[in-house]
């Protein structure tokens, strides 16, 4: 069984934004040298997120209002206990939450394998400064 791991850095410049990283992973996929197995692509930070969906931007400005209408970005200490720590991003932990961490996909024939429209995102909650995501590829 082969292995290979990447590590992707975004700094996405507003509080919440998507970006789609399917490239990445499928370069990864490649260096990997896997034709059959699982590619993990999770985000490393809790206020950031991994998911897969349509890369629609009508869609993505959906998730945003959606989202914001869960848990509304508030920096006081007075909505969320999480922000009398002195920490202001109590939002972006519920929305990774909502959202998820990471996805699994399966490789088939070397490729990622997808259904329709599918694509892989990275969601960010807290943005304005560097994050990392890691892409894991196992399989012969």
């Amino acid at each position: 069984m082969k292995s290979h791991t990447e590590y992707l850095t975004f700094n996405v410049p507003g509080r919440m934004g998507f970006v789609n990283i399917t490239p990445q992973v499928e370069a990864a996929l490649a260096k990997s040298g896997v034709r059959e197995g699982l590619v993990l692509v999770n985000a490393m930070h809790i206020t950031a997120s991994v998911f897969i969906n349509d890369d629609e931007p009508g869609l993505h400005e959906d998730y945003k209002a959606w989202l914001e209408g869960l848990a509304p970005f508030d920096a006081s200490p007075q909505r969320y206990r999480h922000n009398r720590t002195g920490e202001d991003n109590a939002d972006a932990h519920m929305k990774r939450q909502v959202m998820g961490r990471e996805v699994v996909v399966a490789v088939t024939g070397g490729k990622l394998d997808f259904g329709p429209w599918e694509q892989v995102f990275y969601g960010e909650f807290d943005g304005r400064r560097p994050k990392r995501v890691l892409i894991k590829v196992i399989g012969d």
